[in-house]
């Protein structure tokens, strides 16, 4: 990791980095000048609590006011790995991390480069690395187009999972599914042997103690909408996403068939999100999901397809 940015946030600076799960905008969670540069940034609004990243159970440790049992066990499997844990905080901690509230949402990050960084830094809240409502970045060429080819980031490459971490609200009981994400619910009660509360819509007028629990987010300039039934695929200014029952179509231009991997579905989410603007494509046509699919990370996608359509489920 090249000391050039580690000194800038030493230096109170903003740096974008990769994470497994998109780019964050990296500052000092120690330094809430930096922190205001990330939501002056961003745009991003300030009672939208931020996302402390760290290296270690040992930072954990600096903002978490305890580290109940079942949060060790999770940390244990998964992280590193694509899991926010929400814990209530300690008195020290910012209140423009958490938006005034009690809690602090935590994770450890799986990209080696954001490991790097956070070693030698320190502990960063990270929000995602592009203007805020935006489709989130998953390769550096995302980060330049919103915030210019002077911004300093991370070359980490195109990111793994592509949609943002799984949060797990572990301040309260039952604990609560927050934003549904690739780690699932029934992967993590298989580990605590215990019932999780599902992801659910939050009432408007409630305070989000999690990211992407209130406003309307990953959208880009381009319409996005469902196929609708018998719908002929066919239209040069649509692009279209297909995952399943199209075995005769195949991807190419504006046609993208994924013949059911959701994964690369997932992955590729945004990167088609940001191509649809970049080629001034007016429409993006999403074929729904079977509502008696059993694979949980249709879920993580259907929120965020929800979320840019601004139907929020």
């Amino acid at each position: 990791m090249p000391d050039y940015y580690t000194e800038i946030i030493h230096e109170g600076g903003v740096v974008a980095f990769p994470t497994e799960t998109v780019y964050g905008l990296g500052a000092s969670a120690w330094n809430r000048d930096a922190i205001q540069k990330v939501f002056d940034t961003k745009g991003r609004p300030a009672d939208n609590p931020l996302i402390v990243h760290v290296s270690g159970l040992d930072m954990v440790e600096d903002f978490a006011l305890e580290i109940p049992t079942e949060a060790k066990l999770l940390i244990d499997h998964f992280w590193p790995g694509p899991l926010t844990l929400i814990f209530k905080k300690k008195p020290e901690v910012l209140d423009i991390i958490t938006a005034g509230l009690d809690t602090v949402a935590i994770r450890m990050p799986r990209h080696p480069l954001a490991l790097a960084l956070i070693r030698q830094a320190g502990p960063l809240v990270a929000p995602s690395a592009n203007t805020s409502g935006k489709p989130s970045p998953t390769k550096p060429e995302h980060v330049y187009e919103d915030f210019g080819y002077d911004f300093p980031v991370i070359n980490g490459g195109f990111c793994d999972v592509g949609i943002e971490s799984t949060v797990l609200d572990l301040s309260i009981r039952p604990f609560e599914i927050f934003r549904p994400g690739y780690v699932s619910r029934s992967a993590i009660e298989k580990i605590l042997k215990c019932e999780i509360l599902p992801y659910r819509q939050h009432d408007s007028a409630e305070k989000p103690k999690s990211p992407g629990m209130k406003y309307t987010h990953y959208s880009p300039d381009a319409d996005v909408r469902w196929l609708l039934p018998d719908e002929t695929i066919s239209d040069p200014n649509t692009i279209y996403l297909l995952h399943s029952d199209f075995d005769d179509i195949k991807s190419h231009n504006n046609i993208i068939n994924y013949f059911g991997d959701f994964d690369a579905m997932t992955r590729e989410l945004y990167d088609r999100f940001r191509q649809a603007d970049r080629e001034h494509v007016t429409t993006i046509v999403i074929q729904p999901f079977d509502s008696t699919a059993t694979n949980e990370l249709l879920i993580a996608l259907l929120n965020r397809i929800s979320k840019a359509i601004g139907k929020i489920y």
